[in-house]
């Protein structure tokens, strides 16, 4: 389906779930929208006090998310339109989805790739730990020997230094470096290829491999990435890097960043030795001194534009991350844009976090900008990151750069590809697109 029929789609199902309310429940269908409304305020509320609050008002605010929709629900089935409500909801889901997706256009060019040869002395590094067992259940290590690859598996039993492995090896003469395992590893080992300008294979053998994921690579079957050691083009990728500490520290570490660094909330929960136990329980209990600044760290963001002060959680990302994803759960659109992608949280009070909840990236509470440079400061000498999901305690302040295209990518020729981020929700862009006439009308219809 093109995009202007999905646009035409998004309107009909749009119209649908009106009609349907003021067919079935005439002028009381907006009784019907107003009360739903009214409890999705109220659940929301509700959430930001269980996660800000302890004691009984914590008891309290689980009560209300609990207790609000299920009387919302009880009263819609009561006047015998539960029915009509659902109804009407699945179409409005319907349009939104259907509007986003004519919204994506997909003749939008992706990163440039050039052909590659094959290379002499491939040299990769596995974990077989990471995934689940991905390496052993994939057979990773005998087919990129197969393929004339030297390969390390890791030692789970004891720690090895994977940067140290990778120069090790260039000094052998390996003239390819990759990984099978997390973000986390791929970022060290992908340092060293930048460092020396040499390809670096990406296997997407860790749990979630978000960055594996943007490059278009398979992430159910790693072994497809193999690949490109014999039939491989090559993608030109921006690096960010972390430096903690005064500027012009002595020692002070320079580190590579491959999708992003994480401040405040999130980098301080992970930290907690609890946390790897339990989740839950710690998130829960650290949570309302964190997100009322009763304790961790005050931080402040330089990025050469505007943003919060006192911001509870700021995530810097090696390229833009989707405004409608704070989290960072991948899906970049590019990885060469050369700039760090900016996401900033500051919410104070319940109304606040509602709109957060509710609005997303249109919320105040929500600032995205996009920067060459980045430095988070804080009240405290040392403070929480996460540095691509690994807990790192640093000197404060925390200065991150992007490399604009430091690291030469090898992948497969052929591969799924990432799929495109949604953009933001336009009723107007959909309804321009839907009346479109022609394939070139509707080409027109991208700005």
């Amino acid at each position: 389906m093109n995009r202007r029929w999905t646009a035409r789609l998004a309107l009909l199902a749009g119209v649908a779930a009106v009609a349907v309310l003021l067919a079935f429940a005439g002028l009381g269908g907006l009784v019907l929208v107003a009360v739903g409304a009214a409890g999705l305020v109220l659940t929301a509320a509700g959430v930001w006090w269980m996660l800000s609050r302890t004691g009984w008002l914590r008891a309290l605010a689980v009560l209300l998310v609990f207790v609000v929709p299920l009387v919302v629900l009880t009263w819609y089935a009561t006047a015998g339109l539960l029915w009509v409500v659902l109804l009407s909801l699945a179409l409005w889901t319907l349009a939104v989805c259907a509007g986003r997706a004519a919204l994506v256009d997909g003749t939008a060019p992706g990163m440039p790739e050039r052909s590659a040869d094959r290379a002499g002395r491939p040299f990769l590094i596995m974990n077989p730990c990471s995934g689940g067992g991905k390496v052993d259940r994939f057979r990773l290590a005998e087919r990129a020997r197969t393929l004339g690859a030297e390969v390390v598996v890791l030692d789970p039993s004891r720690h090895e230094d994977v940067a140290e492995l990778a120069r090790r090896a260039v000094e052998r003469g390996a003239d390819l470096l990759g990984v099978a395992g997390g973000d986390g590893t791929q970022a060290l080992v992908a340092g060293v290829a930048a460092a020396h300008d040499l390809p670096f294979v990406v296997i997407s053998a860790g749990t979630r491999n978000h960055f594996a994921m943007d490059l278009g690579l398979d992430r159910q079957d790693p072994s497809t990435c193999l690949d490109a050691l014999t039939d491989g083009v090559e993608l030109r990728v921006d690096l960010g890097r972390i430096r903690a500490g005064a500027q012009g520290t002595d020692g002070a570490e320079e580190r590579v960043f491959v999708n992003n660094a994480s401040f405040g909330v999130y980098a301080a929960v992970v930290q907690s030795p609890a946390y790897r136990e339990d989740k839950a329980r710690t998130t829960l209990e650290m949570l309302p001194d964190l997100l009322t600044h009763h304790s961790g760290a005050r931080l402040t963001v330089r990025a050469g534009a505007r943003v919060p002060a006192d911001p509870q959680a700021v995530l810097v990302s090696n390229n833009p991350y989707p405004t409608g994803d704070p989290a960072g759960l991948g899906r970049r659109e590019r990885l060469d844009s050369g700039r760090l992608g900016v996401l900033v949280v500051e919410v104070g009070t319940a109304a606040e976090a509602t709109d957060l909840l509710l609005r997303g990236e249109r919320s105040r509470g929500l600032t995205a900008v996009t920067a060459r440079e980045v430095v988070v400061d804080a009240d405290a000498p040392v403070i929480p990151v996460g540095v691509d999901g690994e807990a790192l305690m640093l000197p404060t302040p925390v200065r991150c750069r992007l490399s604009p295209g430091a690291l030469r990518v090898r992948v497969p020729r052929h591969r799924p590809g990432a799929p495109r981020p949604a953009p933001p929700l336009d009723w107007r862009r959909v309804r321009r697109l839907a009346l479109t006439m022609g394939r070139a009308a509707a080409g027109r219809d991208t700005a």
